[in-house]
């Protein structure tokens, strides 16, 4: 594949999506405009890409529509519904089929939403996951509201998930950092209560640089971000050494990045206490393009990787 996963949207996909409601392909969503917004997000998994072929099926099915969730949480919406496609292996059996589902309804249960359809088929590749999740949003908060002066956070801690799939790799024990990794954590309370607040979010799939490099471009500002600010678990400090800039540039971590007006810094902090969901403002936006990891030195640090890549 000569070209990146965002090429190819801008380049051969974006044409195609001409109705309002598809953002022009440059956010987490679409939006169905109504009496109320419905936002409407999907997210495929491979395995052997994005989860291991051998963890538990309920871990798996949980991981495959939490990282829905985790956009639909990032646009403030209320989760209502979701299609499940499933494109499976002959070596499925159905008891792990069973234990899938036992996972999804566990979520359903947790998230209340419930599944609305979709589709199955057999395949001679490797097990596929789709869904499409559907959700409700008076105000969504979009990628394209972040303004020069404006302050910015992340929820959780960053990195986490990254060093559960090292730990995976590696064939080392970490309990917390292996979780993190299959099971990722919607902040669909944060969302909702920063509504109002926020002026551009996400959720953060591909990493913190290369997530908030998405918003810099669709807002059309650059921000800046200090590593010694990033908030790292102490379990990632310990196995990764404290390492802010591998922690920024991993993937994985489903937390909501976003930007707010300096003057609503105290009630942004309130509501991440009210949803019971820890806040670290970790950068600023200013005129310009792009994203900087800034450095002890307060100079940029020049990044091999600004995050994950699909191809």
């Amino acid at each position: 594949m000569p070209q990146s996963e965002f090429a190819v949207i801008a380049d051969i996909f974006a044409p195609l999506a001409r109705t309002p409601a598809a953002l022009g392909l440059k956010d987490d969503v679409a939006l169905l405009k109504g009496r109320k917004n419905r936002v409407v997000t999907t997210d495929a998994l491979i395995a052997g890409v994005d989860f291991f072929a051998n963890d538990p099926p309920a871990d798996i099915a949980r991981k495959a529509l939490r990282v829905n969730l985790s956009d639909l949480a990032a646009k403030g919406a209320k989760p209502e519904a979701y299609l499940l496609t499933l494109a499976l292996p002959k070596s499925v059996t159905p008891q792990w089929l069973r234990a899938f589902a036992r996972g999804l309804a566990a979520d359903q249960k947790e998230f209340g939403i419930a599944l609305l359809g979709g589709d199955m088929s057999g395949t001679p590749g490797p097990l596929t996951i789709s869904i499409t999740a559907f959700g409700i949003a008076d105000k969504p908060i979009l990628r394209r509201g972040a303004k020069p002066g404006d302050i910015v956070f992340v929820s959780g801690t960053v990195g986490d998930s990254g060093g559960g799939l090292a730990a995976l790799k590696a064939r080392k024990r970490h309990a917390f950092l292996i979780d993190r990794y299959r099971i990722p954590q919607p902040r669909i309370a944060l969302g909702r209560k920063l509504r109002g607040l926020a002026s551009a979010a996400l959720d953060v799939s591909d990493g913190l640089i290369a997530d908030l490099g998405h918003i810099a471009e669709v807002s059309k500002v650059h921000i800046a971000v200090e590593a010694a600010r990033i908030p790292l678990s102490p379990e990632l400090c310990r196995f990764w050494n404290g390492d802010a800039v591998r922690a920024a540039t991993a993937g994985d971590d489903y937390e909501i990045a976003f930007t707010a007006p300096r003057r609503l810094r105290a009630r942004v902090l309130a509501a991440a206490r009210v949803a019971r969901t820890p806040v670290t403002e970790i950068g600023w936006v200013m005129p310009g393009r792009g994203v900087a990891l800034i450095g002890p030195d307060g100079k940029a640090v020049d990044l091999v990787r600004r995050g994950w890549t699909h191809f």
